[in-house]
């Protein structure tokens, strides 16, 4: 009974909480409201605020990131002698698998993955909690500009080691460098909560999934670009795009986006007031009191990032090695089909939403991802590499239903707080990804060499109970409620 009187007020809340939002929607308009007192050097269309924004961190990240792991392969394989790699006598035949050579390369670059990874993300999981908060009194621009210029100098950082034949060690320093700025994680922070800022409830759902897109269409382009530029040229001129993409994305911030919020000068960023903030977020539940809902999508979405920033770390490992051998080429095309869920995933958001409800929309996106994972786990051939793809097509689905239920959670003036929260749970799903599916990687190889995408799809099905119980829960809630009225 006590349940049902929690569930009522919840529902009464929301309730009330649409009816302002629809109040709002009627007096204020749909479209931007920026500061204008603290407008750019030049002045961008309204209709496109943040989109280059993540549309060019997001190319660079995905430009450098298959390379950075193949370029790691070919620096440990000179380091152990190990010359049987792709187009050599090893690998492609049935020997090859048995080389001990070739799984010490395995686990080496796997390891360092982990310990480069590691250093970048236990830096910036907490500076992005820092920048993300303040940034509801600092603004906006600033959140978007300075983790660009801590991007361009991890990418010269790597340039640098490139150059110099330095020893792979020195990839942490970059990642370091990146971390203290926030890492990507604090743009997606920034750009999210920008969104937020300068959109209603009616029209954030499809801001967010633009957003999302804008991730999909980058990543598959510098996919698709990668692989061909690093087979003609190497690793060096698709490196300094990196560093020129990362410098032109805080040009742009600089130049064209108008503050969506006044700042205010006396706002600190070395304060507790922001942990505080976060902390009372989950405290409190947010507007509503809708605790218990906040801490399940938000483990929801921990789980979904997890197995998504795992599972794409070891795709490029994967492809290297025996039995598949990918080239650069089919490895960038590889890439890009991943990428190219993205937008599948934007299509099947907007035709499903048509007849079905956010929630069932998620489990279905979630259902795609298990699907493919589970083929990824046993494929040993080009064609059913590819196939694993295809029917991931939906995979991105469930990640902007989770922030936008997330985002209807909380009140307009918590919007700032959560999309820090959010980012941070981004960085730590990339701490734990990183930390295990690049030691479970190596600890297999002997058993299931695609054991950690099985692993990552059994893992999927939590989320997917936990979002039908929930979906189910306020179904059943609403329709007695109905009866009530």
């Amino acid at each position: 009974m006590e349940e049902e009187s929690d569930t009522r007020e919840i529902l009464s809340a929301d309730t009330l909480e649409d009816a302002a939002a629809a109040v709002e929607d009627q007096e204020e308009p749909s479209e931007i409201q920026c500061d204008c007192s603290r407008s750019p050097p030049y002045a961008c269309p309204l209709s496109v605020t943040v989109e280059p924004v993540i549309f060019l961190s997001m190319f660079s990240l995905a430009l450098q990131a298959p390379l950075y792991t193949q370029y790691l392969w070919e620096r440990i394989s000179e380091d152990v002698g190990y010359n049987g790699t792709r187009g050599g006598g090893g690998c492609g035949n049935s020997s090859a698998e048995q080389d001990p050579l070739q799984k010490e390369v395995e686990s080496l670059t796997a390891h360092w993955n982990l310990y480069i990874n590691l250093g970048g993300f236990l830096v910036g999981l907490f500076v992005v909690i820092l920048i993300g908060s303040w940034s509801d009194r600092a603004g906006r621009r600033l959140v978007l500009i300075l983790p660009s210029l801590g991007l361009a100098v991890q990418a010269a950082v790597y340039l640098t080691v490139m150059y110099l034949k330095l020893p792979v060690a020195w990839f942490l320093l970059g990642r370091i460098c990146s971390g203290l700025s926030g890492d990507f994680n604090a743009i997606l922070a920034g750009c999210f909560a920008y969104v937020a800022d300068i959109s209603d409830k009616r029209s954030r759902t499809f801001r967010v999934a633009i957003l999302e897109a804008c991730l999909g269409v980058a990543g598959m382009f510098a996919s698709i670009i990668g692989g061909k530029w690093r087979h003609a040229q190497g690793y060096i001129n698709p490196f300094w795009l990196v560093l020129t993409t990362n410098l032109a994305t805080a040009l742009y911030a600089y130049l064209f986006i108008p503050e969506s919020v006044t700042p205010d000068p006396g706002a600190s960023l070395f304060s507790t007031q922001h942990l505080r903030a976060v902390c009372n977020l989950f405290a409190s539940g947010g507007q509503g009191g809708h605790r218990t809902r906040l801490w399940l999508y938000t483990l929801c979405f921990f789980l979904v990032i997890t197995v998504h920033f795992g599972s794409r770390e070891l795709y490029v490992l994967y492809e290297l090695s025996t039995p598949l051998c990918w080239d650069s080429e089919l490895i960038g095309y590889g890439s890009a089909a991943q990428h190219m869920a993205y937008l599948t995933s934007l299509l099947g958001l907007k035709v499903l939403q048509r007849c079905l409800s956010d929630s069932c929309v998620a489990i279905f996106g979630l259902v795609s991802n298990i699907t493919g994972l589970v083929v990824f786990s046993f494929a040993n051939t080009t064609g059913l590499m590819f196939t694993g793809y295809s029917l991931c097509f939906l995979f991105m689905a469930s990640t902007p239903v989770l922030r936008s239920k997330l985002s209807k959670l909380v009140s307009p003036s918590e919007q700032g707080v959560l999309f820090a929260s959010v980012a941070c749970v981004e960085g730590l799903g990339s701490l734990v990804a990183s930390g295990v599916f690049n030691s479970l990687y190596p600890a297999t190889l002997h058993m299931m060499k695609g054991f950690p995408f099985l692993f990552g799809a059994i893992v999927l099905v939590l989320p997917a109970g936990i979002i039908g119980v929930l979906w189910h829960r306020e179904k059943r809630m609403h329709s007695e409620e109905t009866a009530v009225n």
